[in-house]
């Protein structure tokens, strides 16, 4: 450890440059930032900071990322919302190279603190069956069945950095996420997640004058949606804590898929006809974050409500959509 270097892997994406931008607006002088992504496909590029085009799958790219660092943020994966992660179980179960090549990596160069973010997909799915949801504990993930290659990739590599915690010292810290969601992210092509797709059909409906909208499922799937600022927040104060385990971070304002497209209706000022289909991809039944560790540890949890983070999103893309945009 030479420096007061932080590295943020998975920058050029949607919470990686969310955290750059952060980093930035706390005075970070020394931050440099990494993806794999060519730079015009980076959701946020930021002045001041170094940034390098890499594949943090080869380990010698991980060497590279990491030289002179003092504190790492991985949040580098190949991944989307369900409609890429059922049909990309292979690609996500390979993010296990990114992780696992950084905390070679991170012990080789003497990292002092290092974060890796998990998702809620590491929760056993039997607990996720009935829309009547319990929320999840941070136990739950044991005996294991996540979400099927995702999942199982977050749930090893969690492990992975418990060992190098153990065997090698270096002061890994996890959180599971719950579903993040906010402006400068993915909105169509496929990754992006519900949040972003509903206001997408939404805009797309006001623009063409077409009045339906197709919903994934029933409708009745249960969820909770964390705020980028939440996120980022949570992210930082948990890398910064004493907490050795994977805890969850996530906002405990449970809603049904139904509840998130009403928001957006209402935002909109516009009502559409409602099509759902049960042949898509939709993932668990029903999911939502029991909160009562992070506020015990960090007196804190998100709290953002999702109305108000809801507005800030749909208004991002839909000046990216008039602007002929998409991301």
């Amino acid at each position: 450890m030479s420096s007061n270097l932080t590295v943020v892997a998975g920058a050029g994406g949607f919470i990686g440059g969310h955290l750059v931008a952060d980093l930035k607006r706390q005075g970070h002088a020394l931050v440099r930032a990494v993806d794999i992504k060519p730079f015009d496909q980076w959701y946020q590029v930021h002045e001041g900071v170094e940034s390098l085009q890499l594949d943090l799958s080869l380990r010698e790219s991980c060497v590279t990322a990491l030289k002179g660092a003092s504190i790492v943020y991985n949040l580098a994966a190949d991944m989307g919302g369900m409609g890429f992660i059922e049909s990309h179980k292979a690609d996500c179960m390979l993010s296990v190279l990114i992780n696992t090549h950084l905390l070679v990596a991170a012990r080789d160069a003497d990292v002092s603190r290092y974060f890796y973010s998990s998702s809620a997909c590491a929760y056993n799915i039997d607990k996720q069956r009935s829309t009547d949801v319990v929320p999840l504990k941070e136990e739950d993930a044991y005996p294991a069945m996540p979400e099927d290659g995702y999942g199982w990739e977050k749930l090893f590599s969690e492990r992975m950095c418990r060992h190098f915690r153990e065997d090698y010292g270096i002061q890994t810290r996890m959180a599971r996420y719950h579903n993040v969601y906010g402006p400068h992210g993915t909105f169509d092509g496929g990754r992006e997640k519900a949040p972003a797709a509903i206001c997408r059909k939404v805009i797309d409906a006001k623009m063409s004058g077409q009045r339906d909208i197709e919903i994934w499922g029933d409708g009745r799937q249960t969820r909770s949606f964390m705020y980028i600022d939440d996120c980022l927040h949570g992210t930082q104060r948990i890398l910064s804590s004493d907490i050795l385990d994977p805890i969850n971070l996530g906002s405990s304002e449970l809603v049904t898929i139904n509840q998130l497209v009403d928001i957006v209706e209402e935002i909109a000022g516009m009502k559409l006809n409602r099509r759902y289909d049960p042949t898509a991809p939709k993932g668990v039944n029903g999911r939502n974050s029991d909160n009562t560790l992070i506020q015990k540890l960090l007196g804190w949890e998100p709290s953002i409500p999702l109305r108000v983070g809801m507005e800030t999103t749909y208004r991002w893309i839909h000046d990216q959509m008039v602007a002929g945009r998409r991301l």
